[in-house]
């Protein structure tokens, strides 16, 4: 399959290429970029050099859909949601690391994400590609829109009990920590190193964008779960996330038990791995992979559940998702190009 890649001088877009240059059944075909247009990659990643030296190109849908199979667009929200629909008129098969297309309601997607809402026609057909819990055959999707890096974690962490019905669906408190890259290439003031290292901190206070798509997914699964709390925080490091989510359980409950549902849960998931019980993971142990790993442990005296999930927030959370996703859209085995151990330490 040949590839292009929109938005390739980002952290997304680079990690794409990264993954994909080794991918047994990519090509990759083409760069494009709004701003660096000319410009060659290995110029703006010199670890790049070599292995991906192709030059940027400019960003014009009719010409990249001529050419390629699969087109990932790694913009920035706003800028997906108007070169998106183009692509789709064009024909390409798109697959898309904004949240542009997450939010089927296009009201809660302006209040939270403070943009126009995109194309309701596209946004409908968009297939949200959590991908372990498709609900649709994903041969037949012509966009598949990537999940946001929190809501991977905590959706693949909440999942058997939402599912089943055994927490009371009003309880659940996620508490979640990244590091900065999820914040993007371009530098803040709150990303600036004297702001963070050496430093742990609260932000975007029960305002996140990613609250409303973790809502969403919860109430497709199970219509009575409510408003969910989420607190977000940045912490010193460059990649991973860790969810450490709380509800409170909806029957007679044993941490055995628990253990067991889970591993049956996702006996054949291949890059969700369950951990023993007792035992608990660490964002180093999936540092650089699609992994995510989880733990589930229950506390008897106050009768709630305690998941604990972690992801590298630029694989799993966003990259290596949106390759898996493209791996069961064209229907070729999912770990292709992904089946590589986290790099440790």
């Amino acid at each position: 399959m040949k590839a292009a890649i929109v938005g390739a001088t980002g952290y997304g877009g680079a990690e794409l290429i990264r993954i994909l240059q080794q991918h047994p059944d990519v090509t990759l075909q083409s760069y494009h970029s709004s701003s660096h247009q000319g410009e060659s990659m290995a110029e703006k990643y010199p670890h790049f050099k070599a292995v991906s030296e192709m030059d940027l190109e400019g960003i014009d849908p009719e010409y990249i859909a001529q050419d390629a199979d699969v087109v990932f667009v790694a913009t920035p929200s706003g800028v997906s949601a108007e070169l998106v629909p183009e692509f789709i008129k064009a024909g390409a098969r798109v697959i898309d690391l904004s949240g542009d297309f997450r939010l089927k309601d296009t009201l809660q997607y302006e209040k939270w994400y403070k943009k126009k809402a995109p194309d309701e026609t596209i946004l409908e057909n968009a297939v949200y590609g959590l991908t372990e819990w498709l609900d649709t055959e994903a041969t037949e999707t012509q966009l598949m829109t990537n999940p946001g890096c929190y809501p991977t974690a905590a959706l693949l962490g909440l999942a058997p009990l939402v599912k089943n019905q055994l927490i009371h669906p009003n309880s659940i408190i996620i508490d979640a920590k990244t590091g900065v890259s999820g914040a993007g290439k371009n530098p803040t003031a709150v990303t600036h190193f004297t702001e963070m290292n050496d430093n742990l901190k609260v932000y975007k206070v029960l305002e996140h964008q990613h609250t409303p798509e973790i809502e969403q997914v919860l109430a497709g699964w199970n219509p009575n779960t409510g408003p969910v709390t989420f607190g977000t925080h940045l912490v010193p490091m460059t990649r991973g996330i860790m969810t450490t989510i709380y509800a409170d359980a909806a029957e007679d409950m044993t941490a055995a038990k628990l253990s067991d549902l889970y591993k049956e849960t996702y006996k054949d998931s291949y890059f969700v791995r369950i951990r023993e019980q007792g035992t608990y993971p660490s964002t180093k142990e999936v540092y650089g992979s699609n992994f995510c790993d989880v733990s589930v442990a229950y506390d008897e005296r106050t009768n709630r559940i305690m998941i604990v999930s972690v992801i590298d927030n630029l694989v799993k959370g966003a990259s290596g998702q949106a390759v898996q996703n493209m791996n069961r859209m064209f229907g070729i085995d999912e770990k292709a190009g992904l089946a590589f151990a986290p790099v440790y330490p």
